[in-house]
């Protein structure tokens, strides 16, 4: 089992900033993918930023140039940094994680975390 626990949300004006944390309960080395997906209301969950198995990291489109994942693997966590916020980045934020397992993968998924863009 992984236990993943998102901080870092919170309100912020329009062109401000916010770092979001996903602590995760063991090693991230571990992973064969580790990022951070977002659902806003009414909307399906989206993929934000993540950093895959072979040194890839994805970006959505809507946020590259803005947000910058990052990860400290001797704390075992990651980050995103969010900067530029539009009120359409409004959205609870999850971190996810994937496992390899001798059938294929699993996924595990934080509790999420709100950020609301608004003046």
């Amino acid at each position: 089992q992984v236990q993943l626990v998102e901080s870092g949300g919170g309100l912020v004006e329009p062109g401000g900033s916010l770092r979001l944390s996903c602590a995760a309960s063991r090693s991230i080395f571990s992973f064969y993918a580790m990022g951070w997906y977002r659902q806003a209301p009414g909307k399906q969950r989206e993929l934000v930023a993540v950093f895959r198995s072979g040194g890839i990291t994805n970006y959505a489109d809507s946020v590259k140039g803005r947000f910058t994942i990052s990860r400290d693997h001797s704390k075992n966590t990651v980050y995103l940094q969010m900067s530029s916020l539009k009120p359409e980045d409004t959205a609870v934020y999850f971190c996810n994680a994937v496992t390899a397992v001798p059938t294929g993968t699993m996924d595990y998924w934080g509790k999420g975390t709100l950020v609301t863009v608004s003046s």
